[in-house]
């Protein structure tokens, strides 16, 4: 009898192995709004691993972003997920958000930092995060990781109060803007955030980057080190008089540990091989690289087909 069942199980096992060699290997990615980085930056990718790994057929998603991609990836509706690292760690460690569904995540790749882009126009009387109070702000679609870290940067002012909220993605905040609906808006995200750049060369309007480096020790004191000095160039954007001063949080790629250690090797493999490519969808892609792949960058554990290519490139993991 243990011999018929054990004859039957490789016969199965047989089967499944030869189905999937006829087959495609279906893969999504999910990524955030069409008005971000994610989505272009996401296309890219499967583009590239679709093209270059046999038989994969890798599709790019739009969704919420950060908070919505980790928990696609919890319940397993999609394989791979970018997330702001501060969204990650919450996910990961099932807090605030996440405090009923801890998310068994992994690190697959550092990415890029997101700057935080506080925008405003001339005419809406902003002209400092003060300048909030009694406005109307978007501050990010439901689902972001834009949305956590504003109503943070809005507690740390001491403005969760003061403000009239809306909760639109980075497109709609802009075209809020352009309507005069909102008076100004939270955005997480690289450089130059498309959306963004529509709004600054919009005819009639002269755009505003807030200044709100001085929020990053205090954020780090309450939430944790994830964020660091930066500055948005004053080229970034058509009409900005100087550079904006702010501060960046990291992006990742995100799976779930379940994730098979062969797929995670083949994955990040064939991006950083294919990274050119990469970089001709999107210019942020140009700052991946071996130097940031560390617990610095991601304090969540990097999944082990990662840390197999990585180790292989001379990346040295504790």
């Amino acid at each position: 009898m243990n011999l018929i069942r054990t004859f039957a199980l490789l016969a199965g096992a047989l089967f499944a192995s030869h189905a999937l060699a006829q087959g495609k290997t279906n893969l999504s990615i999910s990524t955030g709004g069409t008005g971000g980085v994610y989505y272009p930056l996401g296309g890219g990718m499967a583009s590239i691993l679709t093209k270059h790994v046999p038989n994969w057929a890798v599709t790019a998603e739009v969704t919420g972003a950060s908070v919505d991609n980790m928990k696609l990836i919890n319940v397993g509706k999609t394989d791979v997920g970018f997330s702001m690292v501060d969204t990650a760690w919450e996910a990961y460690m099932g807090v605030d958000k996440f405090k009923d569904t801890k998310v068994p995540a992994r690190t697959l790749m550092v990415l890029y930092p997101n700057r935080t882009q506080v925008v405003t126009v001339e005419g809406t009387g902003i002209n400092s995060i003060q300048d909030f109070k009694g406005k109307r702000v978007s501050v990010g679609s439901p689902g972001s990781g834009t949305e956590i870290l504003a109503l943070r940067i809005l507690e740390v002012y001491g403005l969760t109060n003061e403000v009239k909220r809306e909760r639109l993605s980075v497109a709609e905040s802009v075209n809020a803007m352009k309507d005069r609906k909102i008076d100004a808006f939270f955005w997480s995200g690289g450089l130059p955030t498309a959306a963004i750049t529509d709004l600054a060369a919009t005819p009639g309007t002269k755009i505003k980057i807030i200044d709100i480096a001085d929020a990053t020790e205090p954020l780090n004191k309450k939430f944790g080190p994830l964020y660091v000095r930066d500055q948005i160039p004053q080229k970034t954007y058509p009409g900005m008089d100087k550079p904006a001063q702010t501060f960046s949080v990291w992006n990742i790629l995100a799976v779930n540990e379940k994730m098979p250690e062969a797929t995670a090797y083949t994955i990040v493999k064939t991006l950083f091989e294919n990274k050119p490519d990469l970089v001709a969808t999107h210019k942020e892609a140009d700052t991946l690289s071996f130097d940031y792949q560390t617990s610095a960058h991601s304090p969540l554990p990097f999944h082990p087909g990662a840390v197999k290519y990585f180790t292989e490139k001379g990346v040295k993991f504790k």
